[in-house]
């Protein structure tokens, strides 16, 4: 292993390259971080690492390039698998294809209303923290009374793609005006039980810089478009 060579190409406010990191992190895999500025001027790294999409996040393993974060995470969990390293899909079949479902309608449901959550007003703006809180309800009945979705003992992709949501829901909080601890108080907990894992808390971006940003580029569009 310390002949390998992994760097992860990302944009930090990103969820999807979030979740890669925390990936590497759990597994204990050294890698090298490059901040891209995807509103700005990419690299030629990026550029053509992911000549295709020209995003982030990308993950180069031995100078071949990654891309796609739920492809990215397969990937790390396939090739650093030994028994030292947690296994972040299980491998059942029938059991990998329920994490995959999951980690799929996440991507779909959550990041979908939550973003309209702030770029909407009025009705619509009501109708996406609706349709957000009860995503977040289906997902608290999903994980039922384990400690987390992989089980009681470990984290899988399904908790790596949830909880790099996580630092985006105070601004979706905040501009909604509503709070997930009202509506989904377990799933909070599960949060609570994520963010006590070092690799996880480590990886995640500032949930109040996030906030920031946001408040920064609603206020340019009000400015310039009256939104």
């Amino acid at each position: 292993m310390s002949e390998e060579k992994v760097v992860v190409l990302n944009f930090w406010p990103s969820m999807f390259g979030a979740r890669v990191i925390m990936a590497l992190e759990e597994k204990d895999i050294k890698f090298e971080y490059k901040e891209e500025d995807v509103f700005g001027d990419k690299t030629d790294l990026l550029l053509q690492s992911n000549p295709v999409h020209k995003k982030i996040p990308v993950l180069i393993h031995n100078g071949k390039p990654v891309c796609e974060s739920n492809i990215i995470l397969e990937y790390i969990d396939e090739v650093w698998n030994n028994d030292k390293t947690l296994r972040l899909l299980p491998s059942d079949p029938y059991e990998k294809a329920k994490c995959r479902f999951w980690a799929d309608l996440i991507d779909k449901k959550v990041f979908d209303a939550g973003r309209r959550t702030w770029t909407k007003k009025g009705k619509e703006q009501e109708e996406a923290k609706r349709e957000f809180i009860e995503t977040l309800k289906v997902l608290e009945t999903e994980l039922g009374e384990k400690f987390f979705f992989g089980g009681n003992e470990t984290v899988s992709v399904v908790d790596l793609v949830l909880i790099s949501y996580y630092p985006w829901f105070h601004t979706w909080e905040t501009i909604g005006d509503f709070s997930l601890e009202d509506h989904t108080p377990k799933l909070m907990d599960w949060v609570r039980r994520c963010l006590a894992r070092p690799a996880i808390s480590k990886s995640l971006p500032d949930r109040l810089k996030i906030l920031g940003r946001v408040s920064q580029i609603i206020k340019v569009h009000e400015f310039f478009y009256g939104y």
